[in-house]
């Protein structure tokens, strides 16, 4: 016995098939379309532009979500100058640069001088890997070799600080570094 569907039976079919397969075209055109997302510097986009070197970001499966930031007006408010002059791209003069690398190599050579201070302090104290042994300590090995271990972090911390603090007054113009006038 043959069993027929009724024309209303066979409309609602086709309806729901017809909806399925639109909702899985859908689907699969917001998939292909959400796999190809490029960064451009600091912003994600998934229409590159070619003059800014955007590099496509690999599909992870989960969505790339950016929240731009506020502004902080408070700088602008308190000098409209230097805000319009820094939003046109104007460049600084050299004098004014130069003031600026000079406060710049002030501001570095007293932290190397601190820095310094404090080497030779604790390479004082440090005394070659044997520091002298407090009252308490002989009693109790243990924090004498806890405190050894803190001065030997300390000691590489100090000389990880001047290294840094000698790059970055190396990176200085020269003619900042030497006093002289270009």
């Amino acid at each position: 016995m043959t069993r027929f569907l009724s024309p209303c039976r066979v409309y609602f079919l086709l309806r729901d098939v017809a909806l399925a397969s639109l909702c899985l075209l859908a689907l699969q055109g917001w998939a292909n379309e959400s796999q190809h997302i490029y960064r451009c510097g600091n912003a994600y986009t998934n229409q590159p532009d070619a003059q800014q070197n955007c590099k496509r970001v690999t599909n992870t499966g989960q969505r790339v979500i950016v929240i731009e930031g506020t502004r902080a007006q408070g700088a602008q408010a308190a000098s409209p100058n230097a805000g319009a002059a820094s939003a046109s791209g104007a460049k600084v003069d050299s004098a004014e640069q130069r003031q600026r690398d000079t406060q710049a190599q002030a501001v570095l050579q007293a932290e190397l001088q601190k820095a310094q201070k404090q080497q030779a302090d604790l390479l004082r104290e440090w005394n070659n890997g044997e520091p002298e042994r407090r009252a308490d300590e002989f009693r109790q090995p243990q924090k004498y070799q806890d405190r050894v271990a803190q001065l030997r972090g300390a000691l590489q911390r100090v000389e990880a600080d001047v290294a840094g603090l000698q790059r970055e007054l190396s990176r200085l113009p020269v003619a900042t570094q030497t006093g002289a006038k270009p």
